[in-house]
């Protein structure tokens, strides 16, 4: 037994504060008052999350009934909504998004050599966006649909370890393919993506930048074959060519070649067709890539699923920032936690002990070693789900 630290209190400890104090001074994060500091705000943020708070008043009833153990994570004070309200409103969110990026480097480095079974060197990512939807009356400022407000989450995850590398917040009118513009890669790296993002001249600035994509193609693609090459027909393979674009708008777009790989998914019943600037991957390495985009899909299934994302604690667009953000830092807590443990357990299920040991004091192994002693541990190991 640890009678020392709390489990919140161990989960916390993956913060690195030093650099979130630096932060703190970058953005001022402090100067409008003196009580309600922005590590008390991330701290009542990060319980909400942990606890799956759904709702303002809900969130400071139970911060408060749990005010002595929070003391010793560094809350000193009651809080009040009003308090945090307008702390959600005020304090910059560009603060929670610097945290964020730098427990993405913690996070990146601890999975860099995962393995992800396609025999590639290359790191992959997949991209997309996912939208959540918001009241038109207590959010006008979030436009999307004449009678509907939503923002959109336009999302790059490292698939070595499901690490959302990047995220951009935006209105939901706002396209996926715009999105193309601000992604900035290691060089060689790969990105699958869905059709949506087909923009050739943005497809093209990214070859610039030495990385490489295999996305899925639209069916009126206009093309010439320059190379058709041999492939096995049992595989699920229809056709493999090299190909140069015909109409004029798209070859000045993308003047290079490009790969096209037909390919026929016995268990979606669907015929599909990648388009990649890889000319040298094997046609069954670029579907199986492009298959890996499903886990970008889980990525947002499980976010809405297990954090509090989708009821927000203010109504303005830095409150909704800064909620998301914490969001992705609690999922990087949990995410480093659990490599860290190492042991077999979803980390959704290690997510669920946690909100019902948050004030225990007992390490986090003897937690998950606890729960796995049981008659359902074969549930608790299940890897039936990404995460």
């Amino acid at each position: 037994m640890n009678s020392g630290r709390t489990v919140f209190a161990q989960l916390l400890r993956f913060v690195p504060f030093g650099h979130f104090e630096h932060l703190v001074d970058i953005y001022q994060a402090n100067r409008w008052t003196r009580d309600f500091t922005a590590w008390s705000h991330f701290i009542c943020m990060a319980y909400a999350q942990f606890t799956r708070r759904e709702g303002l008043r809900d969130l400071i009833a139970c911060l408060n009934s749990q005010s002595a153990k929070l003391y010793h994570v560094g809350l000193r004070n009651r809080v009040t909504r009003s308090t945090l309200a307008d702390a959600n409103e005020r304090r910059n969110c560009e603060l929670f998004e610097s945290l964020g990026q730098r427990l993405i480097e913690i996070a990146t480095a601890l999975h860099k050599d995962q393995d992800i079974g396609l025999g590639l060197k290359e790191p992959l990512y997949a991209m997309d966006s996912t939208t959540i939807d918001l009241c038109l009356k207590l959010f006008p400022w979030a436009d999307f649909r004449s009678t509907k407000a939503a923002v959109k989450a336009h999302t790059v995850i490292d698939l070595r370890g499901a690490i959302p590398v990047m995220i951009t917040i935006t209105t939901g009118k706002v396209h996926d393919v715009k999105a193309l513009d601000a992604l900035h890669l290691p060089a060689g790296s790969i990105v699958v993506l869905d059709r949506g993002y087909v923009d050739f001249a943005r497809l093209y600035a990214l070859v610039q930048r030495h990385c490489s994509f295999v996305v899925r193609g639209k069916d009126n693609l206009k093309y010439a074959t320059i190379d058709c090459h041999a492939f096995d027909p049992s595989t699920g393979v229809r056709a493999d060519q090299t190909i140069q674009l015909l109409t004029q708008k798209s070859k000045k777009a993308y003047p290079g070649p490009l790969r096209r790989v037909a390919f026929f998914d016995e268990k979606s019943q669907l015929d599909l067709v990648f388009l990649s600037n890889r000319l040298d991957l094997p046609a069954l390495t670029i579907a199986a890539i492009y298959k890996q985009r499903w886990q970008i899909e889980l990525f947002f299934k499980w976010l809405k699923q297990n954090l509090t994302v989708k009821h927000f604690f203010g109504n303005s667009l830095n409150a909704v920032k800064s909620q998301i953000w914490i969001a992705v830092c609690v999922y990087l807590i949990a995410l480093i936690a659990h490599k860290e443990i190492g042991m077999g357990i979803s980390l959704r299920n290690f997510l669920h002990l946690v909100e019902v040991n948050m004030f225990e004091k007992i390490t986090l192994k003897q937690m998950v070693s606890n729960a796995l002693q049981g008659e359902d541990a074969s549930v608790l190991q299940s890897q039936e789900e990404m995460f």
